[in-house]
């Protein structure tokens, strides 16, 4: 029988996209694009907002993983940014090191962006490394949302043991805005403290960066008054978090919540797939 292979022998995903949207004849529409190994992108035209869809070709992340992207909104566009599928993080080797996310979108004076993935499932044993980091003109407009599902429920999965270390930070004007983390390494049974999330096999977060932010607030609870959530409003900026027993409950959860901070304007078409 074969030794184990070292880290290095294992088969890697590794993929780069980076993409400029900007402003033509009162319409948004795609500046730059470039991409490479399993990251790639499509643009859909529905009326109204530019719509990016960001694909992951790789069939799902892995120990060892690296992807890059890198997003832009010029001055008076407006783009939302979704992902085709709910992203899956799969068991990684202890010898493995994390799968390293990192994306960065840039918005520019009086433009806005929705950065609006779909869950991220997290499979026993994973190891994620991922950073988000948002760079905002004084008057921009921001929406974000990240979702941590552990384990499948109807699947019968629990996560019991993880090593996860999730970063927001957003910078506006130059300036932090808002710097958020959340890191489990080794038993997630963290979980089931009250404190953290009282057994809830999901969470999620929500940021919106706009100047009527803090009139959001109010909606957003009234909506949440069932759930098990929290939402601030200052300085521009809400902030708000749920948990949910499994991922079906979050998705619900998260779907009230985007219909209170961006209005009428109906969903990229694949979060309803």
């Amino acid at each position: 029988m074969s030794a184990a292979a070292s880290p290095s022998e294992h088969q890697r995903a590794h993929g780069d996209l980076h993409v400029t949207m900007k402003l033509r004849e009162g319409r948004t529409v795609l500046d730059d694009l470039r991409q490479q190994g399993c990251l790639k992108a499509r643009f859909p035209r529905p009326p109204g907002w530019a719509e990016v869809v960001t694909l992951n070709t790789s069939g799902g992340v892995a120990g060892g993983d690296t992807l890059r992207t890198t997003l832009r909104v010029r001055h008076g566009a407006s783009a939302s940014f979704a992902a085709q599928a709910a992203e899956r993080f799969y068991r990684a080797l202890p010898e493995d090191p994390p799968a390293h996310i990192r994306t960065s979108l840039a918005v520019e004076p009086g433009a806005a962006a929705e950065w609006l993935p779909q869950e991220s499932i997290l499979f026993e044993s994973c190891a994620l490394d991922r950073t988000l980091h948002v760079e905002l003109a004084a008057d921009a407009w921001f929406l974000g949302v990240e979702s941590l599902v552990f384990g499948r429920a109807l699947m019968g999965e629990r996560v019991a043991n993880c090593r996860l270390h999730d970063r927001i930070r957003i910078d506006r004007a130059g300036q932090p805005l808002l710097h958020d983390a959340i890191r489990l390494h080794g038993p997630a049974d963290a979980l089931a403290r009250p404190a953290i999330a009282a057994g809830a096999g999901a969470l999620a977060t929500l940021v919106l960066v706009a100047p009527d932010a803090d009139s959001r607030l109010a909606p957003l609870r009234a909506a949440w008054k069932n759930n098990d959530a929290g939402a601030s409003a200052w300085n521009g900026m809400l902030l708000a978090r749920v948990t949910a027993a499994d991922g079906a409950a979050l998705r619900e959860a998260v779907l009230a919540a985007l219909a209170c901070l961006r209005g009428p304007r109906p969903l990229p078409r694949v979060w309803m797939c």
